[in-house]
């Protein structure tokens, strides 16, 4: 399947893109769902779109009877805020794989460029600081960028970020591209695999291989999952 121009018409006038991200990173963790992880781990999509802010510390409210007739529960409000800031929400259209044993615990993440991250300078450092976080913590990363109306290439962005040399970008007009990363530590050193392919429109997309430790990875399949969504969203 020839890669399709998302981002301009006349396609983006019939389709939106958020909704083939989304629809794109929910066939990829079926994808790995279906057989191509390892017993005891599970993948699952993640969409934030429009600045909302995720919450990772949930308050649930549970309902019970009440032994002696209900309670009083004092409603405790902050303080005005002395000052407020400027802050960058992220976009994310995101695939996490968790291994289950002894409680979900991240391992792997696709992530899905989107215009909003190749807006400005904040938005390009945060969302390089994300992805530098992500191998820091020894936890395998991808990201997919098809973005055709902006032309940034967010991975050098992640290698200037983490004082790497030239050798390591892609080159400049390679504003399409996906990249895959392995941190590995070897004879006590910290290192980062890395597996670059600058993409094209009209041209098929590649496999990447998805590290779920140092020793462990399977086949993120770009070119039929992409395919499959294109078959079932736009023909």
């Amino acid at each position: 399947m020839p890669l399709l121009d998302h981002f301009h018409p006349p396609l983006s006038q019939r389709r939106h893109w958020e909704s083939f991200h989304a629809a794109w990173a929910t066939a990829l963790a079926d994808s790995l769902n279906d057989g191509r992880l390892p017993e005891g781990y599970f993948a699952e999509e993640l969409i934030t779109v429009g600045g909302r802010v995720e919450i990772d510390v949930a308050t649930w409210e549970e309902t019970a009877a009440p032994r002696n007739g209900p309670v009083a529960t004092q409603v405790w409000t902050a303080p005005a805020p002395v000052m407020t800031m400027p802050a960058v929400f992220l976009d994310t259209f995101a695939v996490k794989v968790y291994r289950s044993e002894g409680g979900p615990t991240l391992v792997a993440a696709v992530e899905f460029v989107s215009p909003g991250n190749k807006d400005r300078e904040s938005q390009r450092r945060a969302f390089a600081v994300k992805c530098a976080n992500y191998l820091h913590q020894g936890i395998g990363l991808a990201v997919v960028d098809i973005v055709t109306s902006r032309l940034f290439n967010l991975h050098n962005e992640i290698v200037s970020l983490m004082a790497q040399s030239e050798a390591y970008r892609m080159p400049h007009n390679a504003h399409l591209y996906a990249v895959a990363y392995r941190p590995v530590r070897r004879d006590e050193q910290p290192q980062i695999d890395l597996w670059p392919h600058a993409l094209a429109l009209g041209n098929p997309l590649p496999t990447l291989p998805l590290a779920l430790s140092a020793d462990v990875a399977v086949p993120l399949e770009l070119e039929t999952t992409y395919a499959d969504v294109c078959r079932r969203r736009i023909d």
